[in-house]
């Protein structure tokens, strides 16, 4: 279905012979379509992976931090063309900040996430900031799930089933180095033992893996952005530990392996890029002496850019990406910056279209209800269709990024009822700071619908701001920075971000007539 304002939108850019995309682009394929693959799979921020193959199937978790819904899970036949799956999180608990009440959350919420697949069940760990480690089951992927929390916080746990039934949870953060094997009981719900079974300076991000007699166990090392691996013939040591791969040279810091339906197994490791986020690559995996190697024999000891697909013959696939908004569900693809307000948000009032009604905020950081997806590299681009009717003065409502920089195109309604748009944003500095402001440019709208565009060329780590009514994209302000830093900012490279906030009281409304998605860069101006 296409909606209304979609189509004459998209008759005025034939008319200058400009037409928008008539169908849903993909974003950065990894299947070459001859066998092989390029690295990454995913190319976003899809950080913290821990990846488990049950049967023929693959499962990926990641973090999301304050988004929600949190803790998304993805599903692949080849470890190579991906689907978002569900999510475990359907909102995020544990105080009113993660509601954007009386503070945010950002670089805060759901982290580094570890799923098995145990008694026909699938089990998922992950601790939140300040809380307690939960458990979470589930006979499908999609859920629902069932949580409980333990009696502690498990950093960054690694949860892991051995071959008699035990179920156990690695955990070290790297403050300390300190790698604690907690054992649970049966029906996973207590701590029945802690026992420090290593230390590697500076280690996290634990995985526990077991290959015949010898369990590994695979740690990232931050301050280096390295990775290494120990293995024991005892949960419980001695352990002898190497240095593995590492994100600058070989491919990346953090991540573990999975086996093959045939015996073989592969690599899975996060690498940090400093302007679309923490990516993951795949690599294959072979032994030398009981250890497993990144890479292959003809090249060891790194991430290829280029290899053959683990598994063949599946169809090219990638997370969806553009949407009609003609379904009364929100796709897969979508995540709040907090938890929404629910009553502020309908796919239903206007069939066909998002709404979203202006939530009272002082700024764009601290406004609920701003819709992200994520950028993709290594350049994409979004257009949306925006009826601006049911502004009402003070709204600020538009499109743009989230992350370090928050650039944005803002509709407002002025006081004698004329529209102008206004390109701006915040740098957010982090640690309480005050934003550094972005350089302001504004304009004139003629009449309530325009198209807004959203460029991220993340090789150039720079993004791009451009408006339309007539087919003609005309840029407005400067181009502005692509970063991202786990210190500042949402801790997630730049995401799209559809918004509507009021500083006063809270006003009126914008309707969201189609999210077009593009990875060409030819796009007209």
């Amino acid at each position: 279905m296409t909606s209304p304002l979609a189509t004459r939108l998209a008759a005025a850019l034939c008319a200058a012979g400009l037409a928008l995309a008539t169908a849903p682009t993909l974003a950065w394929q990894a299947d070459n379509g001859d066998g092989s693959y390029t690295n990454p799979p995913l190319n976003a921020d899809y950080p913290d992976p821990d990846i488990i193959r049950v049967g023929e199937d693959f499962y990926f978790a990641t973090t999301t931090f304050a988004n929600s819904p949190g803790l998304r899970l993805l599903h692949s036949r080849d470890l190579i063309n991906w689907r978002i799956a569900g999510h475990v999180l359907p909102r995020l608990d544990g105080g009113p900040a993660f509601d954007l009440n009386g503070g945010s959350v950002y670089r805060r919420g759901v982290f580094a996430p570890s799923l098995r697949f145990h008694d026909g069940q699938f089990v998922i760990a992950f601790t939140m900031v300040g809380q307690n480690t939960r458990i979470c089951r589930a006979t499908d992927i999609a859920g629902p799930w069932r949580c409980h929390s333990l009696d502690r916080a498990a950093f960054d746990p690694g949860l892991f089933f051995d071959t008699d039934g035990s179920a156990h949870i690695a955990t070290a953060i790297g403050s300390d180095g300190t790698v604690t094997l907690l054992s649970l009981s049966k029906d996973l719900t207590t701590v029945t033992a802690a026992r420090k079974i290593h230390y590697i300076q500076g280690a996290e991000g634990s995985k526990l893996i077991r290959r015949g007699d010898w369990y590994y166990l695979f740690n990232a090392i931050p301050r280096r952005l390295a990775m290494t691996i120990s293995r024991a013939r005892s949960l419980t040591g001695p352990w002898e530990t190497v240095n593995s791969i590492n994100s600058a040279q070989t491919g990346g810091h953090q991540g573990a392996i999975v086996d093959l339906a045939d015996g073989r197994w592969w690599g899975f490791v996060m690498q940090d890029k400093p302007s679309i986020g923490r990516i993951t690559n795949l690599s294959p995996i072979f032994w030398r002496d009981d250890w497993p190697v990144w890479g292959t024999p003809e090249a060891p000891d790194r991430v290829p850019a280029v290899a053959r697909k683990p598994v063949q013959g599946q169809t090219p696939q990638q997370p969806a990406t553009s949407d009609e908004f003609d379904t009364p569900q929100l796709g897969l693809q979508w995540a709040w910056n907090h938890n929404p307000d629910n009553t502020r948000w309908s796919l239903t009032a206007r069939p066909g279209f998002l709404r979203l009604q202006a939530t009272r905020a002082r700024t764009f950081w601290t406004a609920r209800n701003t819709l992200t997806q994520k950028g993709q590299g290594p350049y994409s681009r979004a257009d949306v269709a925006l009826d601006l009717q049911g502004l009402a003065p003070g709204d600020r409502c538009g499109f743009g990024v989230i992350g370090k920089v928050n650039a944005h195109i803002a509709a407002t309604r002025l006081d004698d009822g004329s529209l102008q748009l206004q390109m701006g944003g915040q740098v957010d500095e982090g640690d309480g700071k005050p934003q550094t402001e972005l350089p302001v440019a504004r304009t004139a709208l003629p009449g309530p619908r325009v198209l807004l565009r959203t460029e991220l060329d993340f090789e150039r780590a720079r993004g791009r701001l451009s408006w339309s009514t007539d087919g003609r994209w005309q840029p407005l302000g400067d181009e502005f920075a692509l970063i991202y830093d786990w210190r500042t900012g949402t801790f997630q490279g730049p995401q799209y971000a559809l918004f509507c906030f009021n500083p006063g009281a809270a006003g009126g409304r914008m309707d969201v007539d189609g999210f077009r998605f593009s990875d060409q860069r030819d796009a007209p101006r």
